[in-house]
């Protein structure tokens, strides 16, 4: 009652609208919004998302589970065009929770959204298995999906297209070629009996038929086969220009990989050619530098590949032309750079300019050194390469002088990934070989190689590495005595931060022979003598 008259007073007196919330509700939505209760209205109405996150950022929290599921879907997209594969992942996980909220457990879209996820987790290096995981559930939840009649599944039908195609692909990755193979078979024919029936177009037909040509062909390429594999590139390639255009960025790896295998079968004319029509391609859109020097890098090491004389100058140019768009990048532009040149090198000292290939050597060492650390294999590579001219100029000095880095080097380069490989079976723990051993910056190679000769050492004398109090291992630096006394004779002391291991207490701390080294790298040409001085030379740093 009291709610009636109130209403009544405050027509009758002509109260603003900005009072009056049912008035509000109803007048056009251009209107600016600023009750609490006319925000949750437009959390759920249909206004356009982008004028709402404009004015009021905090609804997005009241978006119904289908536009955020759309949101995610377009972010995902988002991320893969750019390759930023790793945050399109995490978007795609979000759309399965979003489109089992949305359509329940057992609808075809849920199965989707798993082969989504499955793709996703193919671009990522290392994670096909879990995309073969993905796989079987969405194959799992279609199997419940395909139900009488059966006129209504053609969007059923459609996703198990892309999941055959998605588990052949993750199959090939696990080098199970005959499963692979299988499953792209399953696909092809599928689309096929679909457009005999109407139920796609002839336009959709030919996408389908380019992916899967091209995975057929990379299982032929994984296998060896490229005799088999060359009529589906080519198959691949023409689905591909017919419905994307001659000229379209897709086009690209495609014809990189056709390239491929006619020079493995000894086509090199028609692989240079193709290397080319990809280079005018990539150039025709407007490339980044770097992408312009990736490019032009493909044609030159066609030209050399194909041994031939007539073939010396268009890898000559190509050469020029990748380096000039290089020449002042930094980062991973620059380290880009350096190892073209160092090819660069090798093609001058091939066709006889053995002089200038070492000149420019000499000078890239002093840039290697800072981008990659002296330990790198880049730099490794580099005194090589210098001690080779050396040898073939006379100069036994100085050749004798650069091969002896390399051989040090090489042992430490030999020793990292020796350990890395081993790493689980030492600490319990999964480590990245690439990652040891190709270093970021200078000087991080020898840390690495501190403290994982540090932990060598540890774990052949039957101590335990303490734990800091974030859990992970850690080399405390007092154990630089160890080290010290390491091959002067045994230790009579356990050295501070150190404990004996039960199995191992009545053990005698004693020298660490380099046998003992030969021994736990399995590598029987290792140079003791120069691996202990080095070791002695070692001061242990906290473990990242």
């Amino acid at each position: 009652m009291a709610i009636t008259k109130i209403r009544k007073v405050a027509d009758d007196k002509h109260v603003a609208p900005k009072d009056n919330v049912y008035k509000n509700m109803q007048e056009s939505k251009e209107t600016p919004i600023s009750s609490h209760l006319d925000e949750i209205v437009a959390a759920i109405s249909i206004t356009p998302r982008k004028k709402i996150q404009n004015k009021l950022p905090q609804t997005a929290l009241f978006q119904p589970p289908r536009e955020k599921l759309h949101l995610c879907e377009e972010k995902a997209k988002s991320y893969s065009s750019s390759h930023e594969y790793k945050q399109a992942v995490h978007e795609l996980v979000r759309c399965i929770a979003l489109t089992r909220i949305c359509y329940g457990d057992s609808h075809w879209k849920l199965a989707e959204a798993h082969i989504n996820l499955a793709q996703g987790y193919l671009q990522l290096k290392g994670l096909s298995l879990q995309a073969k995981q993905h796989a079987e559930k969405a194959k799992e939840i279609l199997t419940s999906s395909i139900v009488p009649p059966y006129d209504d599944n053609t969007d059923v039908f459609r996703c198990s297209i892309e999941l055959f195609h998605t588990m052949g692909r993750a199959l090939l990755s696990l080098q199970k070629f005959k499963e692979a193979s299988e499953n792209l078979s399953k696909a092809e024919r599928l689309a096929k009996e679909l457009l005999q029936c109407g139920r796609i177009i002839k336009e959709e037909w030919i996408e389908i038929q380019a992916r899967i040509k091209l995975s057929s062909a990379q299982i032929y390429q994984s296998q060896k086969k490229p005799k088999e594999a060359l009529p589906h590139y080519q198959e691949a390639l023409e689905y591909i220009e017919i419905s994307r255009g001659e000229k379209s960025l897709e086009c690209v790896p495609i014809l990189r990989e056709l390239a491929g295998v006619e020079q493995a079968l000894g086509l090199h004319d028609a692989s240079i050619n193709h290397f080319l029509q990809a280079h005018l391609i990539v150039l025709s859109r407007s490339p980044s530098q770097e992408e312009a020097a990736v490019s032009a890098h493909f044609v030159a090491h066609a030209g050399i590949a194909s041994g031939r004389t007539e073939h010396h100058d268009v890898a000559e140019q190509y050469f020029q032309e990748s380096m000039a768009n290089l020449k002042d990048a930094e980062g991973t532009g620059k380290a880009r750079f350096l190892s073209i040149q160092d090819d660069y090198c090798r093609f001058l000292q091939v066709t006889g300019q053995k002089e200038r290939a070492t000149s420019i050597l000499r000078e890239s060492l002093e840039a290697k050194v800072a981008m990659f650390g002296d330990l790198s294999p880049e730099v490794a590579e580099t005194y090589r390469l210098l001690g080779g001219a050396d040898l073939a100029q006379g100069n036994h000095s100085g050749a004798h002088k650069k091969l002896k880095k390399l051989s040090w080097r090489k042992m430490m380069v030999a020793c990292s990934k020796t350990v890395a490989r081993g790493w689980s079976k030492v600490v319990g723990e999964s480590r990245d070989v690439d990652k040891d051993v190709e270093a970021p910056a200078h000087g991080s190679s020898e840390e690495k190689m501190k403290s994982i000769l540090a932990r060598m050492l540890a774990l052949d004398r039957g101590l335990s590495l303490p734990s800091r109090s974030d859990g992970k291992a850690c080399l405390l630096p007092a154990c630089s005595p160890f080290l010290s006394t390491f091959s002067a004779g045994p230790c009579m002391e356990t050295p501070p931060g150190f404990q004996q291991r039960g199995a191992t207490q009545k053990r005698r701390v004693g020298n660490l022979s380099p046998k003992a080294v030969q021994d736990f790298l399995r590598f029987p040409n290792f140079p003791s003598s120069q691996f202990i001085c080095g070791l002695k030379q070692c001061w242990l740093n906290p473990m990242e």
